[in-house]
């Protein structure tokens, strides 16, 4: 009877070994590291506005951010974080560059009271791009810096995506 004991607390001890798990089960993080460039112009055919769709859709904790080319010096191009705001000088509200995101597309619009009289320069041909940042960057970076955006992505110029409406 003792062997018989002894036979059946090992084979049960093998058959428990076997269905151990450590539970613990490792993934590789998803990134999606995308930049679009858009050229568009914002006038009152459009509705001063522009949608632009992705490619494929956006995961819910990326955020999106939008950046406008204010010009060029020295060191290269300059790049506006939107939302972006111009004033009168008596401080009312002149005009502006905002925008709204979906896991879709991503909307960008001018705001103002009469954005017919706006010059023409932050109206036409205005270079916009959509950088989508993953949800692991999204809380340390500088996002008001589009070059310390990119450098933490790891994104080259070669690597943007130019869309054309």
């Amino acid at each position: 009877m003792k062997k018989i004991n002894t036979t059946l607390a090992i084979a049960v001890l093998f058959v428990l070994q076997s269905c151990t798990t450590s539970g613990y089960f490792e993934t590789a993080p998803i990134t999606r590291n995308e930049v679009f460039e858009v050229t568009t112009s914002f006038n009152a055919s459009n509705n001063y506005g522009r949608l632009i769709s992705f490619n494929q859709p956006i995961y819910s904790s990326d955020v999106v951010l939008v950046y406008r080319l204010a010009g060029s010096n020295f060191q290269g191009d300059v790049w506006e974080l939107l939302p972006e705001t111009y004033y009168f000088s008596n401080g009312a509200l002149d005009f502006g560059y905002k925008f709204d995101y979906s896991n879709k597309d991503v909307d960008v619009y001018m705001i103002g009271s009469d954005l017919q009289s706006v010059t023409a320069e932050y109206r036409y041909n205005q270079v916009l791009r959509i950088v989508i940042v993953p949800a692991s960057y999204a809380k340390t970076i500088n996002k008001n810096s589009y070059s310390d955006v990119i450098t933490a992505l790891n994104i080259k110029d070669s690597q943007v995506q130019k869309i054309n409406f």
